[in-house]
């Protein structure tokens, strides 16, 4: 999997963006069904997260979050990823 995380309106602090790779070990059991992983970060008022997970198989899980506080925004988006990867990995194994 390829993971590319960038951030819009402001600069990712080293606190941050390792606080957003340990998150991201929660998905680590679909490493091989995910091509690549897209995470975006706006910060206006609130941290606003953005992740688009590509499956091999050609589908998109697209996922949002926010929040005043950069952890909670993180986890909430964390939280419905993992949900909708989980539900993906189940799709797909029940057709074999």
């Amino acid at each position: 999997m390829t993971k590319s995380v960038s951030a819009v309106g402001f600069v990712l602090e080293e606190k941050q963006s390792d606080m957003i790779e340990k998150k991201l070990e929660r998905i680590k059991y679909a490493d091989e069904l995910i091509v690549d992983l897209i995470v975006r970060v706006k910060h206006e008022k609130e941290y606003a997260f953005e992740a688009t997970a590509n499956f091999k198989w050609g589908t998109q899980a697209h996922v949002k979050a926010e929040d005043f506080d950069f952890g909670a925004a993180l986890n909430k988006m964390m939280d419905t990823l993992d949900v909708k990867v989980k539900k993906e990995k189940d799709k797909v194994q029940e057709k074999k």
